[in-house]
């Protein structure tokens, strides 16, 4: 089995590497190419990676390139981490908006929108090289923002599915509040990439009995911390909320919060400058626990599960994945794409039944999937009305003088990377 990670370079790299080795007998990977154009960065890599397979006793073969055609060529699954413009580019998605009073955000609100414009085309180049490398290689996309990344790659008709880390965050996290390992807990997970709740917590599978309500009367303190939240929050909503959803849920507060601190892109830019060091240490042989604050926990086991189900190896028979809607959700459009549980193999995913969505969360589901739309439009056909048509439809941005402003600000801020500006 040969899979291509394209920006092999991350610093995330680490940890997908860690999950490849201990996981092995889940996915059997013969040969697996890190691919990255930041020569410096994956030679770093590079090494780490390899000396973590020699430590944990993998024979599969590590290779780094910057030649994407070559990279591709023979995989059976293409995993894409990017990240077009880099950390420069996201200190100012998370900066700018905050400008007009609106959350500054790598993937949602105006600093979203930016990140989609500039990641789209780049992604759909890649994946028709996939294409015609191997046809039947599936692509499994990490790079956000992941729901619209992810429906352009399915409207080109490309063998895609998209993965965040959300979903087994909580799974891990509930399993430890509730005594019993991961395998047992199944999520009832609904909504959008950054956009979900946790409907029900049940053990042993989807028929299995749901301790949702058990687990927020025990442990709503403990959730709500993590999340942020007010706790008495949690008891009326009678959900799990993603953290991302604190962004709608206390906005204003979230702004205010942004203004005095530095931005998440500065924190992180400082500890990948540490990582990559660390990572030049002919002696370190395994992920260092720095990375851990990196982001993306578990991301290797979400990785590794999804491309075993996808290549017919011994994958978990149902996970969250990000997929066509096709019906699962009824109010919305058989080509949105939606996060939720699917019965994933190699023939792709299919989502499971969701019972009917309280209209507290539907309606905002249905906004930003219309909002999701014309995004993708405007990051395929390009020009400013419709990105001020997609600002204005957002709803953490809906005035019209916000929208114009952010317009503004995108364009002068992304130029680089719009062909159309």
């Amino acid at each position: 089995m040969k899979l291509t990670v394209v920006g092999g370079g991350s610093t995330y790299t680490p940890e997908l590497i860690d999950g490849f080795a201990r996981l092995r007998e889940t996915l059997p990977i013969e040969e697996l190419v890190l691919v990255d154009p930041a020569a410096d960065r994956l030679e770093l890599v590079g090494g780490l990676a390899r000396r973590i397979f020699a430590k944990q006793g993998h024979g599969g073969r590590i290779t780094t390139t910057a030649d994407l055609d070559a990279a591709v060529e023979g995989a059976d699954a293409v995993l894409l981490q990017l990240r077009v413009g880099g950390q420069a580019a996201r200190e100012k998605d998370e900066t700018w908006p905050l400008e007009c009073g609106c959350v500054g955000q790598e993937t949602t609100g105006a600093g979203g929108l930016a990140k989609a414009l500039r990641t789209v085309p780049v992604v759909l180049d890649i994946a028709e090289r996939v294409r015609r490398a191997n046809p039947r290689a599936w692509i499994i996309d990490f790079t956000n923002p992941v729901g619209i990344v992810t429906r352009a790659l399915l409207e080109a008709g490309h063998k895609a599915v998209g993965l965040c880390n959300v979903a087994i965050g909580f799974q891990r996290k509930f399993a430890g509040l509730l005594g019993v390992t991961p395998a047992d807990v199944h999520l009832d997970h609904v909504g959008l990439n950054h956009l979900t709740w946790e409907t029900g917590v049940r053990l042993g599978g989807p028929e299995g009995e749901n301790l949702l309500p058990k687990l927020l009367a025990d442990h709503g303190d403990t959730v709500a911390d993590d999340l942020r939240l007010p706790r008495p929050l949690l008891d009326r909503l009678g959900v799990v909320p993603s953290y991302y959803l604190r962004y709608y849920y206390a906005h204003d507060a979230v702004v205010r919060e942004l203004r005095t601190k530095p931005s998440r892109a500065a924190e992180v830019a400082a500890m990948e400058k540490e990582l990559l060091a660390m990572y030049g240490d002919p002696a370190l042989d395994e992920k260092p626990e720095l990375l851990a604050k990196r982001g993306g926990a578990y991301y290797s086991e979400a990785a590794v599960d999804l491309a075993a189900a996808l290549l017919g190896g011994s994958g978990s028979p149902y996970q969250v994945v990000n997929t066509l809607n096709r019906g699962t959700l009824p109010f919305l459009p058989d080509d949105a794409v939606i996060e939720v549980q699917a019965a994933v193999g190699p023939t792709g995913p299919v989502p499971l039944p969701v019972p009917e969505v309280d209209p507290l969360f539907a309606g905002l589901v249905a906004n930003v999937t219309a909002y999701e739309e014309l995004a993708l439009q405007a990051a395929l056909r390009g020009g400013r009305d419709r990105v001020f048509r997609a600002l204005l439809a957002h709803p953490l941005i809906g005035q019209y003088e916000y929208a114009e402003a952010l317009t503004d600000q995108l364009v002068a801020h992304n130029r680089e990377h719009l062909a159309w500006a």
